[in-house]
């Protein structure tokens, strides 16, 4: 969390960040038990819950894997973090909420109370660099679909100036389609080149299995419920023809196979996961499968070159596009029966329908535009003029973005302007990047252009830059950019790893990975009613990893100090000492580094640590006012480095008899 949109946050917390700097002195936080009672009996889950000025909230920690212990977490353990917020009067859950929280390990002997866990969750919405979280649960990463076989993996940082690449995803053979879960927990990649669609873990960022569909995987659909990955898949070693797998998710096994007709395939479903409709498009064919038993229903001409389908949930009907006739047809989602056939120009491409399905959009790259129908009265009510090649439609909640393969430019049209018959079609533009998008050497179905998580902002990948572009609506150019890393993204997606509520039930829940041992804190946060609370759990060791740990680390820090409560301007000594991880031999250097600073970063100096001898260190330093000051050390030579260095936390209070503050004069600079 960054304030002034420093971290990509979703739009629900910028507002939060920006106005931190108020917040605390205007209206403090409710004052809450710091140590809730856990409401979990033996062998449940990790529970915790308050109750503070009628409302309760609810904390809870639940393993993804099955096989794991209840309540208990070991480092490296894939969780879901869920909040419910209800009335306590009436237990109604409160919905529409905006919770930030965060998790953060505590050091040993760290201050601990209501006062340090506000402080703790001022620094990390204020942003600075000093006091961040071990796990940020209000944030979203970007991920990128490279020509070679691996996606990038970045957390956009500092106003999408800059990035962070979190990780990069190696994959068997070049990604074609991909498709993420609801969740987002998994994330599925078809590959044509090995014959296989592999699962990656969002939490790992690894692949955690690749799953044979027998030919060569392309066009992925997920049906809405989760349960089943549609895949086109073309000729190959155990398949003859072009046919449609269907994998169960839950077993990662092909379960279904259909001869949907030769050429492309495309999926489109019902909203209840009733029907799946493949279309192919050398066959000009529509397929219907029945899913709950996966069975086909019937197969419908739909055209001699269909390339793209949408499902509106208003109409309950399928719309196709056919290039080669330029028509729209309409197909009853039920009775599986043609409803119109609405005519446009020959070339058509791209059809999406449009957010609340009232409207479709399909452009025709070949004559350079786009027309919008109706789906209430499946008629073209308006076409208007696009840039050379358009090819791709996507969607925010107020605009439709319209992406052309042969300028930059990108053109937003207003849903809200939409659908009146005859009108010209508004249309705004901005950059996409500084060359035009250009034909992908390797190409794919999936989206160039997502919008980002809870805001009115997009990510727009261009491959020609090899940049990945952020623009927020309402904006001239882009607010910012970040490089890919030297690839080209071919595609952009965005795993969401903020809380999202459930529906419409007061339930806020994410997806995260437990990371080093120790004792955290789940730093909770509510802007209103405001509210901040830490919630206390622990994270245990795995045995195999902490052996690597203990190898690569270079040294071990034990502070003698007690930590807790010092008085502020008086000087405080602060030993501790290093030695051998394994053989536990004290370990002498002579670049031992100690920073101290003033939580959330306020205030920091860097200084060099006396040496006493033995491996034992000293550092003197006078605290200039009250508050939270953590002590972190630090050794190059010793392989020491400060995001995996213990650190110690003191909590400076008011001297019992004021002196003149002659500490005060400290310089607030660093010193070595």
């Amino acid at each position: 969390m960054r304030r002034g949109g420093v971290r990509a946050m979703p739009q629900r917390l910028l507002a939060l960040a920006t106005a931190s700097a108020t917040f605390w002195v205007v209206g403090a936080a409710a004052s809450l038990p710091t140590n809730p009672s856990p409401v979990a009996g033996p062998g449940q889950n990790f529970v915790k819950a308050i109750e503070v000025e009628g409302i309760r909230i609810e904390a809870e920690i639940s393993p993804l894997d099955s096989t794991r212990q209840p309540g208990e977490f070991r480092e490296g353990d894939s969780v879901e973090v869920t909040f419910r917020i209800s009335d306590t009067t009436t237990g109604t859950p409160l919905p529409g909420l905006f919770p930030g929280a965060w998790m953060d390990l505590v050091p040993a002997r760290a201050v601990e109370g209501a006062e340090a866990c506000q402080e703790k969750i001022e620094g990390f919405i204020g942003g600075s660099l000093l006091s961040v979280p071990e796990v940020d649960l209000n944030v979203y990463y970007v991920l990128a679909l490279n020509p070679g076989p691996t996606i990038s993996v970045v957390d956009p940082l500092f106003g999408f100036g800059g990035s962070k690449l979190l990780a990069m995803v190696d994959l068997a053979s070049p990604g074609y389609d991909w498709v993420s879960n609801e969740n987002d927990t998994k994330v599925y990649v078809s590959m044509p080149e090995s014959g296989r669609v592999a699962v990656v873990s969002t939490a790992t960022w690894k692949v955690v299995d690749e799953i044979e569909t027998g030919g060569q995987p392309s066009r992925l659909g997920l049906q809405p419920d989760g349960r089943y990955l549609w895949v086109g898949d073309a000729e190959g070693p155990g398949v003859t023809g072009i046919s449609t797998a269907v994998i169960d998710l839950t077993t990662h096994h092909v379960v279904a196979r259909f001869g949907a007709g030769a050429g492309n395939h495309h999926f489109t479903f019902t909203h209840d996961s009733r029907f799946a409709f493949v279309l192919s498009e050398q066959a000009g064919t529509l397929s219907v499968i029945d899913i709950p038993p996966l069975q086909p229903v019937t197969r419908l001409q739909v055209g001699e070159h269909p390339v793209s389908l949408d499902y509106s949930p208003v109409a309950d009907t399928v719309y196709v596009a056919d290039a080669a006739k330029g028509r729209v047809i309409a197909i009853d989602a039920r009775e599986h029966e043609v409803l119109a056939q609405m005519q446009a120009q020959a070339g058509l491409g791209n059809l999406r329908i449009a957010p609340g399905g009232r409207l479709g959009l399909v452009v025709n790259p070949i004559t350079d535009e786009i027309s919008i129908f109706d789906t209430a009265l499946n008629r073209i009510v308006q076409t208007g003029d696009m840039l050379e090649g358009p090819d791709q439609v996507t969607f925010s909640d107020e605009l439709a973005y319209v992406r052309h393969q042969n300028d930059s430019l990108v053109l937003m049209i207003p849903l809200s302007q939409l659908g009146r018959q005859g009108e010209a079609i508004p249309v705004i533009d901005f950059p996409g990047g500084q060359k035009p998008f250009g034909k992908l050497s390797k190409p794919t179905a999936a989206p160039g252009i997502v919008q980002a998580p809870g805001a009115t902002a997009v990510l727009v990948a261009n491959p020609s830059d090899r940049m990945i572009y952020y623009y927020k609506e309402g904006m001239a150019a882009p607010m910012g950019s970040f490089s890919n890393y030297g690839q080209a993204p071919r595609a952009v997606m965005v795993i969401d790893r903020s809380l999202v509520e459930r529906g419409h039930s007061g339930t806020y829940s994410t997806a995260i990975q437990l990371r080093r041992p120790g004792r955290y804190d789940l730093a909770f946060f509510l802007d209103a009613p405001r509210m901040t609370q830490c919630f206390g759990f622990d994270v245990l060791a795995n045995p195999a990893l902490e052996r690597e740990r203990r190898a690569a680390l270079g040294a071990s820090v034990e502070f003698l100090h007690q930590g807790g409560e010092i008085e502020a301007r008086r000087e405080v000594t602060v030993r501790f000492r290093l030695s051998d991880p394994l053989s536990g031999e004290p370990l002498v250097a002579k670049d031992v580094r100690i920073l101290t600073f003033q939580v959330p970063g306020i205030w920091q100096q860097r200084t060099a640590a006396t040496s006493l001898g033995e491996g034992l260190y000293e550092l003197r330093f006078v605290p200039r006012s009250e508050g939270i000051f953590r002590v972190v050390v630090y050794s190059p030579s010793l392989n020491l480095v400060l995001n995996r260095s213990p650190s110690l936390n003191l909590h400076a209070v008011a001297p019992a008899v004021q002196e003149p503050a002659a500490a005060d004069a400290q310089p607030d600079s660093t010193t070595d």
